[in-house]
């Protein structure tokens, strides 16, 4: 099960977000906000796997809000402006979906996700086994 949270300032494009997590099994949502700032605080206590962030909201935008997060989710980016794409996968994103959003598209994104999420569960208890590497993030 892939635990998951959804940021839009739009109601509506929030309760189809979440609905579309409802519908998708491997999906479990931990929380909704309308607000990124409510968001940082909320992931310190409750890590999740997945984010799925909205671009343009009032205070902070979702773009600043992933570049902010320590240790940061995977993060698809729900959004009405294209212009941001480039931008979304220098803070590695999984995928950029354009609004209106279809639920086939959401599955494709949320798919990808899953796969680089098992994929990451899958190598981490090899690599805590060992003990002869470092991990050096650069950049």
């Amino acid at each position: 099960m892939i635990t998951c949270i959804a940021v839009d300032d739009e109601p509506l494009a929030l309760r189809q977000i979440v609905s579309y997590i409802e519908q998708t099994p491997f999906l479990q949502l931990k929380g909704q906000f309308t607000n990124a700032l409510e968001v940082t605080g909320f992931l310190k206590e409750n890590p999740v796997d997945l984010l799925f962030l909205d671009i343009h909201m009032s205070d902070l935008n979702g773009m600043e809000l992933a570049k902010t997060l320590e240790h940061p989710p995977r993060i698809i980016f729900t959004t009405a402006y294209s212009e941001y794409a480039v931008e979304g996968y220098k803070v590695n994103a999984v995928d950029y979906l354009l609004k209106p959003i279809e639920y086939v598209d959401f599955l494709t994104a949320a798919n990808k996700a899953a796969e680089a999420i098992n994929k990451e569960q899958q190598l981490m208890p090899e690599l805590k086994k060992r003990d002869d590497f470092l991990f050096i993030k650069s950049g």
